[in-house]
Formats: C-alpha cells, sequence, structure tokens
C-alpha cells in the first residue's frame, strides 16, 4: 500500500462531477430508462454506489412528471424520516415547498402505544391531511409504507406520488410489491431489501432539479462535494 502523500485527490468539483457519472455511465451500460428516469437512477447510484439499488428501481407511467409537475406547483413533501427531511429541504425551491414528519411528535408515540402500532405508521397516520396532493417519500420504514397505501385504499387520501424506498429484512419486500400493484396514485419503487434516506433524499432532490429546468433532462445542476 502506498503511503498517504503519494495520494492526491482530485479537488474540483466540477471535475469530480464529471467523473463520478461518467464511470457511472460507463459501468451502468445499456438500459431500458428513460432520459427522465435515468436521472433519477444515476443520482440514487451516485449517492450510495450501489448498482443493483439504483438499476433495480421501477416507475409507475408518468410517475417522474407528476412528481416535477408536484414540485413546480409547490407541494409538500411528506417523509417517514427527519434523514430525508434534511436531504431534501436545501433543493426545494418552488413556492410553498416544504417538508412535513411527525416522526418525533409526541402524538405519534401516543398513537403508536394505543393503537398497537410503530411510530412510523402513526407519523404517517397523522400526516393524513398533509398527505392530500404531497409527494409521499418512505426512505426507512416499511410500516410507513403499508399506511400509506392504506390511507389510499381505504381512507381515499390522494398524494400526488409515493416514492417507496424503505430498507431493511422484515416487511421491506411485501411492502414494495404491494405498492408496485397500486392504480391509485403513481409510484417509485425498487426490488428487494435495500432503499434507505440517502436513495429517496438523492431520488427527491433528481426531481427537484428537473422542475427547475424547462427540459428536465440532461440538468447541468453540480451537487456539493
Amino acid at each position: 500500500m502506498g503511503r498517504l502523500q503519494d495520494f492526491q485527490p482530485e479537488l474540483d468539483p466540477a471535475s469530480i462531477y464529471e467523473q463520478s457519472f461518467s464511470i457511472i455511465d460507463r459501468e451502468a451500460g445499456s438500459h431500458s430508462f428513460s432520459p427522465r428516469q435515468w436521472n433519477i437512477v444515476r443520482r440514487i447510484i451516485h449517492a450510495t454506489a450501489d448498482f443493483d439499488l439504483g438499476m433495480g428501481l421501477l416507475f409507475h407511467p408518468g410517475a417522474v412528471e407528476t412528481g416535477i409537475r408536484a414540485l413546480r406547483e409547490g407541494k409538500r413533501l411528506v417523509t417517514d424520516v427527519n434523514m430525508v427531511k434534511a436531504g431534501v429541504e436545501s433543493q426545494l425551491h418552488g413556492p410553498g415547498n416544504r417538508v412535513v414528519c411527525r416522526i418525533r411528535d409526541p402524538e405519534a408515540a401516543d398513537l403508536a402505544l394505543r393503537e398497537g402500532i410503530t411510530r412510523s405508521m402513526a407519523a404517517m397516520r397523522l400526516s393524513a391531511a398533509d398527505l392530500e396532493g404531497a409527494l409521499a417519500v418512505v426512505g426507512n420504514a416499511p410500516t410507513a409504507l403499508v399506511e400509506l397505501i392504506r390511507l389510499v385504499r381505504e381512507e381515499g387520501i390522494r398524494p400526488a406520488l409515493i416514492m417507496g424506498l424503505p430498507v431493511g429484512f422484515v416487511s421491506v419486500e411485501e411492502s414494495k410489491e404491494e405498492l408496485q400493484r397500486m392504480t391509485e396514485v403513481p409510484w417509485i419503487t425498487n426490488r428487494g431489501r435495500k432503499g434507505g434516506s440517502s436513495a429517496a433524499s438523492a431520488a427527491v432532490n433528481a426531481l427537484a432539479r428537473m422542475a427547475t429546468h424547462s427540459r428536465g433532462e440532461g440538468c447541468g445542476c453540480l451537487p456539493s462535494m
């Protein structure tokens, strides 16, 4: 192994950006994603260095366009965890865009205890009024996605888009498969156990970048390094 002083990191943000996405495009190879879908896929790969996660993304027809339109119209974003909230707030520039996350609300803890459900489910249930017309983003808890699906099917709540990218081992794949069967609301999800807050944040930020550009493809925005 060489000495640390022999290593010279790339320091130019523009060059880091160009090299990173060039590597992603080269290693991913051919794919069937549309240009706008690919913007989201490659941002997730960039954020996670996980090609399986990114290339396993699934899109309901029209999901990307619906998400872009909702952000441009200043709709809310409702998420299950504060890590997603922290990861996306700086990228939301639409008038009225704000992020709602009630996981730490005392009411969520009380409801979870009273109803015998997870706190993530309780937080999503308490966010029902905010979900109407919003981007619903699950980046951690599969039970939050289960509750979100229930709110749509049983209570008629209609988010503009559901992004279901929970991570873990219990109920994760099943919740995503149930989301794929949904016809009431457009969705974005992925296959398997992988997911997480960084992936969900990257997907939202890709939508936000496209929402600020008229064409929404080939965005030249540089992420911070």
